[in-house]
């Protein structure tokens, strides 16, 4: 990973280019700020900077030199990864590099660090990974080492947030007082939660989320049309994971806008027999689509309700679900909104606790029948 290859965030890459070039790096650095922007990359891309022996004149890694090589392969051999992972059985050590093998094609996969995919690769959603005492002992280890092949062995710790304490307080010596050929290079989306000794003996420097107008940029990069990036840009929050998201799950967002016109007309004609057969095709969603989708409704409710009450400028609707909500606005208001949102997180909580899909939508159903009158009366 080159600092070329991660777009904007031209300041941080001038500090970190700096930190290398005048040989004053810190021995633990901590680069953090919110989820989906770029700052694993930014730590790769410095890991690289920093082993490259072969640096351009434009202060960036050669991409062509044996450790520039290495570390395009994600195998150079100074440079150790170190993650949340899941417990493994009672007796078992449980390292990061027991999962190396699916955090490599992770970050292949997710290079914006997607925790929910993350989660899914360790094969359970509902999972809390941590980085365990264990990991401590082996970093230990392994730091106690020169280093094989260049100046300095580089820990690149992801969400040092979720370091257990026992494995914080093993790693607090090593940080405090670091062998002079080992930097840590720490990236946190939420620095608060970093245990205040380690936090306190790390050099931060803050990464800001992307603007819309960046994340519009990397949208249309994508192959996004101009339309697409201008609506995702709008709804991302800075965040190119979920921009990503957005647009791989343009089909399906088209699937779910169909599924949430059918229940709403169904419910306002009060068709019973049509709602059983809409519950099952929900159902047929499967568990993971079926959230996916009861958050798609959440959302159209609530960008609805701001359309009702006529401040637009805030609205964030494709054109398609702008022209379905143009008609279907009034009909949610202060009457019914807070019910209807109660209503759509109950059965998505009830599907995340695998309870019935098909009892579970055709009940949201029946109670929307119910909830669109109210909001006729409103």
């Amino acid at each position: 990973m080159r600092f070329a290859d991660i777009p904007f965030h031209e300041e941080v890459k001038k500090r970190l280019r700096e930190m290398a070039d005048s040989g004053r790096l810190p021995h633990a650095l901590l680069l953090e700020g919110p989820q989906g922007s770029g700052k694993f990359n930014l730590a790769r891309a410095m890991a690289q900077y920093i082993h490259c022996t072969a640096r351009t004149a434009g202060g960036d890694a050669c991409g062509r030199c044996p450790s520039c090589l290495q570390h395009a392969s994600l195998g150079h051999i100074d440079t150790f990864f170190s993650f949340p992972v899941l417990k493994r059985k009672s007796g078992q050590t449980t390292l990061s590099d027991d999962y190396l093998p699916e955090f490599k094609q992770f970050l292949t996969d997710s290079p914006y660090m997607d925790f929910e995919q993350w989660l899914s690769m360790l094969g359970n959603p509902n999972g809390q990974p941590l980085i365990y005492v264990d990991e401590a002992s082996a970093l230990l280890e392994r730091m106690n080492r020169t280093a094989r092949q260049s100046q300095y062995k580089i820990v690149l710790m992801w969400l040092p947030e979720r370091l257990q304490e026992a494995a914080a307080n093993k790693l607090l010596k090593l940080v405090e007082e670091p062998y002079p050929d080992t930097l840590f290079i720490m990236v946190s989306d939420n620095a608060r939660e970093i245990l205040p000794t380690i936090l306190s003996r790390t050099q931060r420097i803050s990464v800001r989320r992307y603007t819309d107008d960046e994340v519009r940029q990397i949208m249309q990069s994508a192959g996004s049309s101009e339309d697409e990036a201008d609506c995702i840009a709008e709804m991302a929050d800075g965040n190119i994971n979920l921009a990503l998201k957005l647009r791989n799950n343009n089909i399906a967002s088209t699937r779910y806008l169909d599924q949430f016109m059918e229940l709403m007309r169904k419910a306002y004609l009060r068709r019973v027999n049509d709602l059983r057969k809409w519950s099952t095709e929900v159902a047929d969603m499967g568990r993971e689509g079926s959230i996916r989708f009861y958050d798609y409704c959440a959302r159209l409710v609530r960008e609805n309700f701001i359309l009702n009450i006529g401040d637009t400028r805030i609205v964030s609707m494709s054109p398609a679900e702008m022209e379905f909500s143009r008609r279907f606005s009034p009909y949610i208001n202060v009457v019914n909104v807070e019910r209807i949102f109660d209503t759509i997180t109950a059965a998505r909580n009830d599907t995340m606790l695998n309870g019935n899909g098909k009892i579970i939508a055709f009940d949201l159903a029946v109670k929307m029948i119910l909830l669109i009158k109210q909001g006729q009366e409103g």
